[in-house]
């Protein structure tokens, strides 16, 4: 896997954090410390659960069943069908902005992660690698979940950005997972 497929799904996954960033951005009440705090806990999310779910699928391939390509990218497609879809449905809006509501939202941009580690970063056998791409994607996510604050800022009236960052994520990996099926 190359440096740009590893960079495409950073931002792709990354992506999702910069939707919901931007969203939280557009609340005034939403504090520097509560944004910074975000930005950790779904950058971290992000790296940790690549990680984990790299080392669930080398040890599945392992000991199991070497999941091919084509099955690695169908399970692709259909977290960025599921993007598409979270980025297309109306979202209810936050009541209160707690430290315990933005580790969860850290959390759940996070989901995606765990099966994009489990179904493709599986082919990192040498942990080292495994943990630095892994750390790619959590620095990614750090630094598109910072700009999206800083572009919250400036237009907090423009509601469907959030929705279009969930679409191109979707649309970014349902385009890797084709790639990984035909080549």
């Amino acid at each position: 896997m190359s440096i740009i497929d590893i960079g495409a799904i950073a931002i792709a996954l990354g992506l999702d954090a910069f939707g919901v960033a931007l969203s939280l951005g557009f609340d005034k009440r939403m504090k520097r410390n509560r944004k910074i705090l975000f930005i950790i806990f779904a950058s971290f999310f992000q790296f940790l659960f690549v990680f984990l779910g790299g080392i669930g699928g080398e040890l599945f391939n392992r000991y199991i069943y070497t999941l091919p390509n084509i099955v690695g990218g169908i399970i692709i497609i259909f977290v960025g069908i599921l993007m598409i879809k979270e980025g297309l449905a109306e979202e209810d809006k936050i009541e209160k902005i707690h430290w315990v509501l933005i580790a969860v939202l850290g959390i759940s941009v996070s989901i995606d992660a765990l099966v994009i580690g489990f179904s493709t970063f599986n082919i990192f056998y040498d942990k080292f690698i495994l943990f630095k791409n892994s750390a790619i994607v959590g620095i990614v996510t750090s630094i598109l979940t910072f700009f999206a604050f800083i572009i919250s800022k400036y237009i907090r009236k423009i509601n469907f950005i959030r929705k279009y960052a969930d679409l191109l994520g979707g649309i970014i990996l349902i385009l890797f997972g084709i790639k990984m099926i035909l080549f």
